[in-house]
């Protein structure tokens, strides 16, 4: 008696299909067995020694990957000590996003600061001012969490129409990684909030250690509920770019809050009203009036490959469509993908239950025989928030906008596999 399991009906005749399409395209560089070299023949791999394990003490991508990198928009900024770069989207799977690929924001430069040089300070309306080193933070409870960190401006540039043709420059201001440290909560205790009085009133002011000294304001029940003092990201020092030693973490809002070199927590009576929530980071509307404390991320997706950067290169036939959703809210709770601009829609595949404020991956198995598809992706949460088309949201917002573009983006496939960024009306 056999103990194998028989293969689902519908999956073994789509490998089937899948089989055959590959036994007739060589001309898309497939080839059967029988006839390839590479898997017939010995090759020079295997004829000879490897690397030794300590030729390289800290593992590095192997050359053949080395496109998978961030990318900057040079004519996004005057100078890239104050600038952005993107997440390679297209090229990376699962959630979780390696360090050395994760976007950077900076107003002044990436700083050098040794963690024996650290020092964070809790001070203003506390019981007790007090000065933590970097030691003193690694003594305290620690916390793991996997939270998205998004720039507000993720998208801005798509709000007046398609600009950018990749899913790394239209949605790459976005990473996703696994945090440790200790909650601001614990440090504001620590401090002791007698002093300050009745908190439902109360902010916290936080401000980095570099030279542009970016500080926002924070309330402070958000500050008592899920804010991180983070000194490790995905098990490993934080690195320079994301603000080592330590750094801010304020799931679910906008990057720009998740201060970097953390070295001061003021508690106060009420906002700063800083630059970078006045005139920066504020969302000016079609008359002109700026609407600010939006601090939230609403929910939004995107079809990472197919996509400009990703185009299909294998032939007719068995195709994976992925992406991204995420939620500043709570939880992705499903994601719908359309091959029509937005006439019909099918339920995505969630690669995992989605989780509070992280990215979910999600996946939809397709056939392709060399259609065009107008692929998009909508995004559901846990509060029952369904991501907008850009025309629902320019109904409210207008085109004046630079942040919090959350709307529905479109890619263009054509019959060869390539794609483009286009707006569908």
């Amino acid at each position: 008696m056999s103990n194998s399991k028989p293969t689902d009906p519908g999956r073994r005749g789509f490998l089937k299909g899948a089989a055959a399409v590959t036994a007739g395209a060589a001309s898309a560089g497939a080839a059967q067995a029988a006839g390839d070299p590479l898997i017939t023949e010995v090759q020079p791999w295997a004829q000879g020694l490897g690397d030794g394990v300590d030729a390289t003490p800290y593992g590095l991508p192997i050359e053949y990957e080395a496109d998978v990198v961030r990318r900057n928009v040079e004519w996004l900024t005057a100078d890239t000590i104050s600038s952005i770069n993107f997440t390679p989207i297209h090229a990376l799977d699962g959630t979780i996003t390696p360090q050395g690929c994760a976007f950077e924001r900076h107003h002044s430069g990436a700083i050098d600061l040794r963690k024996e040089d650290y020092r964070l300070m809790i001070n203003g309306l506390v019981d007790t001012p007090l000065v933590f080193s970097y030691a003193d933070l690694e003594r305290f409870p620690r916390e793991n969490r996997v939270y998205f960190c998004e720039c507000a401006a993720n998208s801005g540039m798509e709000w007046a129409g398609a600009q950018l043709n990749g899913a790394q420059f239209t949605h790459g201001m976005i990473h996703n990684m696994e945090y440790s440290g200790v909650s601001l909560r614990t440090l504001l205790e620590e401090a002791g909030l007698g002093a300050a009085g009745d908190l439902s009133d109360k902010w916290v002011y936080v401000e980095g250690a570099d030279a542009s000294s970016n500080g926002r304001s924070i309330p402070m029940d958000k500050a008592l509920d899920d804010v991180l003092v983070a000194f490790k990201a995905n098990g490993e020092a934080l690195r320079k770019e994301h603000g080592y030693p330590v750094r801010l973490v304020v799931p679910g809002w906008e990057g720009n809050m998740w201060v970097k070199w953390l070295r001061r927590v003021e508690v106060m009576d009420g906002p700063v009203e800083s630059r970078e929530e006045t005139s920066k980071y504020t969302d000016v509307l079609e008359n002109g009036i700026a609407r600010k404390w939006t601090w939230e991320m609403d929910a939004k997706s995107v079809v990472t490959s197919p996509s400009p950067q990703a185009p299909i290169t294998h032939g007719h036939g068995p195709l994976v469509i992925t992406g991204l959703a995420w939620s500043g809210r709570g939880h992705i709770t499903r994601v719908d993908v359309s091959l029509d601009g937005g006439k019909n829609w099918q339920e995505a595949r969630l690669g995992a239950p989605g989780t509070d404020k992280a990215l979910t991956r999600f996946y939809l198995d397709h056939d392709w025989q060399g259609e065009e598809m107008l692929l998009q992706a909508r995004a559901h949460d846990s509060s029952g928030y369904v991501q907008p088309t850009k025309t629902q949201l320019r109904e409210v917002r207008g085109l004046n906008s630079i942040y919090h573009n959350n709307a529905i983006q479109t890619w263009w496939v054509r019959a060869n596999g390539e794609a483009e960024n286009v707006e569908v009306s």
